[in-house]
This record gives structure tokens, sequence and C-alpha cells, in this order.
């Protein structure tokens, strides 16, 4: 099937996909159709600290006219912070959409963790992956450390630029959770992929993007 994907929101997370889905496809001995379609990150942040759903699903419906019209066969928004608006996106996408939400959803059940951590902007924070991951207990960074998670991640999307120091904040705050009785910590923010290895050793990740791309990857 022709993929599509909407990138852009931000870099890294549009990288980070991009490469895995070319590996998948290398190791099926298979040939990759896809196309990528441009969001801006800065409207996306802006749409989400509003809570201006109408505004970001009317970009990706413009978006996914043109993945539809290029032949993708479904569309896959590459942002977890993105699927803020993701009910009211899919009641009017043109394309089947791949939801992380469902897939993630899907796959702490299969393991059957009942509390985990998450990292990622805000609102992904507070509302535990905006509440569909029940009934999974999901823990958040709390007081000052919530707003400096959330700053670290917003600089980390819109430069694509990881570093110690952002690593550093984010390491702190997962093994708080930890601390606090997460079974594991949700990397819930795609450009989080950027500062944690697959081995990560600081606290057990789970790494909610590859979880992503694995559903994605069928339909090669």
């Amino acid at each position: 099937m022709h993929i599509g994907l909407i990138g852009g929101i931000g870099p890294a997370a549009t990288d980070f996909y991009y490469r895995k889905l070319i590996r998948v496809a290398a190791d099926k001995g298979l040939d990759l159709d896809l196309t990528i379609v441009h969001a801006d990150t800065r409207t996306l942040i802006a749409n989400l600290a509003a809570d201006d759903r109408s505004a970001q699903c009317g970009i990706y419906l413009r978006l996914t006219e043109r993945l539809a019209a290029a032949g993708a066969g479904n569309v896959v928004v590459t942002s977890i912070a993105g699927h803020f608006c993701i009910d009211e996106f899919a009641a009017v996408s043109p394309l089947p959409l791949v939801d992380i939400t469902k897939t993630l959803s899907s796959w702490l059940g299969a393991k059957a963790m009942t509390r985990v951590g998450i990292l990622g902007t805000e609102t992904v924070m507070k509302t535990g992956m905006y509440g569909k991951l029940a009934p999974v207990d999901v823990l958040a960074p709390e007081g000052a450390e919530l707003g400096r998670v959330h700053e670290a991640y917003i600089k980390l999307a819109q430069s694509g630029e990881p570093s110690e120091e952002l690593r550093d904040i984010f390491v702190s705050a997962g093994q708080g959770l930890v601390a606090r009785g997460a079974e594991a910590v949700m990397l819930g923010g795609t450009d989080l992929n950027a500062l944690f290895a697959e081995d990560e050793e600081a606290f057990p990740v789970i790494d909610c993007a590859g979880i992503h791309i694995e559903d994605v990857a069928q339909f090669i």
C-alpha cells in the first residue's frame, strides 16, 4: 500500500518514521511506496495550546487530500502531540487513519501493563495521552517538573537537535516516575527518540513511535 505521512511536526520525528519504514521495507525485501507532506510545528504548538481542534483538523484535512491525490491508501500523523484532535480528524479524513492511541492501547493490553509513566508535551502528560489508554494508570511528572519537561520537549520539537542538557531533564523526570511505581516510561512524543537509544538503561522505556511504526509497517 502507498503510505501517507503527515510530517514536519517535528523534523526529528519525521526523520525517525521515514528511516524506520525504509529499514522495515528493506528487511522485507519490498519497495517502500510513501509520500510525506509537511505540517508546521509552530502552528501545531499554537493550536495545541489553544485547544483549537478545528484549525488543526482543517490543516490535516487539506494535507490528507494531497496525500489521497498522490495515491496514498492511508494517513499517519507522525506526532503524538498532533493527536490532540485525532477524533475530529478521523471523522472527516478521506483516508483510513493509523491512530497511535489505538495502537498503544492494544499494545499495553497485550503486555498486561497496569501503571506506566509518560513524557511529552503538557497536554499529552496531563491527559495520559488524551485519556485513551484506560484502564492503564498513566503517571505524569508533577508540579514544576511537568513544566520543565514540557518546555524541554517544545525546544526539542522545534529545533530537532538533541542535547545532553535536554536529555538530563527527561532522564530525571523518567526516573522519578519509576520511583512512583511506573513499570516503564512511555516516550509520549516522537521527538524523544532522538534522545533515547533502543537499549536505554536509565529506566525501562516504551518506544511509542517505534510501536506505531510497526503497526504502519504492516501496510508496506
